[in-house]
């Protein structure tokens, strides 16, 4: 784990050098995707139905809510409308993780595609003209929301959120 970890550094340290920009953006949306893949892995599947309260989402539902972002915000910005809706249909632990890394897959490609020459790119996103560097920080920034809202969850079920693995 810890040398896939520095390899993806140093592949986004030379991304950043040749694009510091989207290269950034793209370093930044790589954590917090990791971190989100990690807890939605950590999370026992009995643990998926969990709510701290009746009005919040489960566990599980914040999983599909996190997939199905990733095709609202990516589309936009990669000039496609992507709809899904993984929160609604997907149940088991096994296919919301599957539907999560798909998503992500098709994020990467998006992220991926940025350079700090397209960055600034208008894309057309909730009705309005935004920078596809604007696009896609929204989608990272939206991910680390949610990524917090598993971490009460993980640490409520008495588990170690990814972020806070090697803290001493």
């Amino acid at each position: 784990m810890k040398t896939t970890i520095l390899l993806a550094v140093a592949g986004a340290l030379t991304l950043s050098a040749q694009n510091p920009l989207s290269g950034d953006a793209k370093f930044f949306y790589g954590m917090v995707k990791a971190e989100v893949l990690r807890s939605a892995e950590k999370m026992p599947e009995e643990n998926y139905s969990f709510k701290p309260t009746p009005e919040v989402r489960s566990f599980g539902q914040l999983v599909g809510h996190v997939a199905d972002a990733q095709y609202e915000f990516c589309g936009p910005a990669n000039g496609e409308k992507k709809e899904t809706s993984v929160e609604k249909t997907a149940k088991s632990k096994a296919d919301l993780v599957a539907a999560l890394k798909q998503a992500f897959s098709y994020c990467d490609g998006v992220y991926n595609s940025m350079t700090d020459a397209n960055a600034a790119d208008k894309v057309k996103f909730f009705g309005r003209d935004m920078t596809k560097m604007g696009v896609l920080t929204f989608n990272t920034v939206h991910t680390e929301e949610h990524y917090g809202n598993m971490v009460t969850y993980l640490r409520m079920k008495g588990l170690v959120p990814p972020s806070s693995e090697n803290s001493h």
